[in-house]
């Protein structure tokens, strides 16, 4: 008995250059649109995040007040240790999200002010963010 050859007959599996560019252009398309959509996020997440900085150090200068019976008269004061306990806060937590200290005055007996720069670091414009 002799053998023949057997030949498979099978479809050839694969991408065709057509559906490989239609991806292409989807995943395009979606980049485009989340693109649109996150831009000038940025600006807004600092700004959230500037105002919950200036939060925590305002929970700090009650904190310190209680502690103390008296208001402090600069930030700097909120990271060193009061009778023993660990600072309040620590150095780099007095910078907002652009990187510029924070402006601290004491308005009244017990009234206090926070105040950012904001986005042009220029204190007293009208981009500022305050408690």
């Amino acid at each position: 008995m002799k053998r023949k050859d057997i030949e498979v007959v099978g479809s050839k599996s694969g991408f065709t250059l057509i559906e490989v560019m239609l991806v292409v252009v989807i995943i395009g398309i979606l980049a485009g649109v989340v693109m649109v959509n996150v831009k000038g996020q940025g600006d807004q997440a600092r700004k959230n995040a500037t105002r919950a900085s200036i939060g925590a150090i305002g929970t700090a200068v009650n904190l310190y007040e209680t502690s103390t019976s008296r208001m402090p008269t600069s930030l700097d004061e909120l990271c060193v240790g009061i009778d023993g306990m660990p600072p309040l806060l620590k150095k780099n937590q007095l910078n907002d999200s652009w990187g510029t200290p924070f402006s601290y005055s004491k308005k009244g007996e017990y009234e206090y002010e926070i105040r950012s720069g904001g986005k042009d670091m220029t204190l007293n414009t009208d981009d500022d963010i305050t408690n």
